[in-house]
């Protein structure tokens, strides 16, 4: 079967469930699932049920798509993302973001949980994404016939959208969120990275290091979806003064800093 007809079963199969025209699709990161609370959801659907649909392997990632009404927009939402070091291929790890512009949406919103590589960045806050290095070692456009998605030579001038950067940062200097902006970058993992690591990074000028975001962006730059991303940052990467790093806090800071995030997403849709 090819990709193409994958995703036609994909998405006719979501469309008899009822998933008609979302305007806005949305992948939540770790420990930030809570946003799904404020949706008013009218289908909810295990990843499990979805032909071609990879499994979410993370334990705290719940594995299902959620589509409802979000500050009044129709909204479909990936409630759980793939990895590469789930052993997914990039294919797999972006099927979500394909099948979800298969289905309709017109802009993208991204989160996730990262680690502070800029040291004037503290656990618990939120990052802008302004751009990005692909350090994963490969590419989800690297597969025969990608061509026919969209251009195969995807331009990264402007990988996240400077206008909804710009209305982001907007909304939250209305609010009183100290929102920082820098530069991601994605890792393998899942192993965290060795004080050498962090230090090559610092190098590098990375702002942030997680190990998602990247390949779904460059997906949507490949379907000309704008798209916009937010980083929770968790832990504080300094080679100098490394500590060991505890799963359980990282999801913890995550819930704590969420409401922030939720504030930002819920009125950036409300001006879409």
């Amino acid at each position: 079967m090819t990709k193409q007809q994958q995703l036609k079963e994909t998405k006719e199969y979501l469309q008899n469930k009822g998933i008609t025209n979302p305007e806005i699709g949305i992948v939540l990161g770790t420990g930030l699932g809570k946003l799904v609370d404020e949706i008013a959801i009218e289908q909810e659907i295990p990843y499990s049920e979805i032909p071609h649909f990879p499994q979410a392997t993370v334990e705290f990632h719940s594995g299902k798509l959620i589509y409802g009404v979000l500050s009044e927009k129709k909204v479909v939402v990936m409630s759980g993302r793939f990895h590469l070091y789930e052993g997914y291929n990039l294919w797999e790890v972006t099927y979500g973001i394909r099948t979800m512009q298969q289905l309709g949406i017109k802009t993208l919103l991204v989160s996730n949980a990262a680690g502070a590589i800029n040291l004037n960045f503290k656990k618990g806050d939120l990052m802008l994404i302004d751009d990005h290095l692909n350090l994963q070692g490969g590419s989800p456009l690297a597969f025969k016939g990608a061509g026919e998605f969209g251009d195969l030579f995807a331009d990264m001038l402007e990988p996240y959208s400077k206008k909804l950067n710009t209305k982001m940062k907007a909304i939250a200097k209305t609010n009183d969120i100290d929102l920082k902006e820098g530069v991601y970058a994605s890792v393998v993992g899942p192993q965290l990275e060795t004080r050498a690591e962090y230090r090559m990074l610092q190098i590098l000028e990375v702002d942030a290091v997680g190990m998602s975001t990247v390949p779904e962006v460059i997906v949507a730059k490949h379907l000309q979806l704008p798209c916009i991303a937010i980083s929770v940052l968790t832990d504080e990467c300094d080679p100098k003064n490394l500590q060991p790093v505890n799963i359980q806090e990282i999801i913890e800071v995550a819930g704590k800093a969420e409401p922030k995030m939720i504030t930002l997403f819920k009125e950036l849709i409300q001006q879409l």
